[in-house]
């Protein structure tokens, strides 16, 4: 992507009533007023909320937020180029239960309060293989940790990705320190599949199954 269509999307966001951009120094000092407030302040209702964490382009949020009116959806990432399509979707098609929010991953726990999010999904992250890199893997102890203080209790997480890797790791993660509800190197070659998982495709997904790779899931606890 071209800086100035960057530039053009970020501006464009600015003007997103569904898309939030706190400060980082906003969010660390505790004046970010929507932690403990998402179902008040932002969506006024009380309806349970579903994240995304490294959201891309959206899809998912949209998607899910499209089938469920009664369950309100908010896509993280910190690329606002990436997640602009998802937002302007959203908005053009009038879809009120999906916001997206800038901001690192590493902070989610400071953006939201104890057990204020019912469920997470995590779609196509990057792998991070390589040993120094593991700090980054968006499914390591330290990252599940972060999910479990802001997660109701028995809240579910998916993880999709087309990295056998990342779930070889994290299901031995979970195994050890949570609940694996369901696994499969390979939902499209799964009749079982839970229909969430399979009834949208991501950009990335998309990509990966042109190129014959497996794409695995697991549904897990903490």
């Amino acid at each position: 992507m071209g800086s100035k269509n960057k530039l053009k999307r970020f501006k464009e966001n600015e003007t997103f009533l569904n898309v939030i951009q706190p400060e980082r120094d906003e969010i660390l000092d505790g004046s970010f007023n929507l932690k403990g407030n998402w179902k008040k302040l932002f969506f006024k209702n009380d309806k349970p909320i579903v994240l995304e964490l490294g959201c891309g382009k959206g899809e998912y949020s949209v998607h899910l937020a499209q089938q469920n009116s009664e369950i309100n959806h908010v896509g993280v990432d910190i690329k606002g180029a990436r997640f602009w399509s998802g937002a302007k979707k959203a908005i053009e098609e009038s879809i009120n239960n999906v916001a997206f929010l800038r901001t690192q991953i590493e902070l989610i726990d400071l953006c939201f309060a104890s057990e204020e999010v019912d469920e997470i999904w995590i779609t196509f992250p990057d792998p991070q293989i390589k040993y120094k890199r593991s700090k980054h893997r968006l499914t390591n102890p330290e990252f599940l940790a972060l999910y479990k203080k802001i997660l109701k209790p028995k809240g579910v997480i998916h993880l999709k990705t087309d990295s056998e890797f990342l779930f070889g790791y994290t299901l031995g993660i979970v195994s050890y320190i949570g609940n694996v509800i369901y696994a499969h190197h390979n939902i499209y070659n799964n009749s079982d599949a839970p229909k969430t998982a399979t009834a949208v495709q991501t950009f990335y997904e998309k990509k990966f199954l042109t190129q014959n790779k497996s794409i695995t899931y697991i549904k897990f606890n903490l």
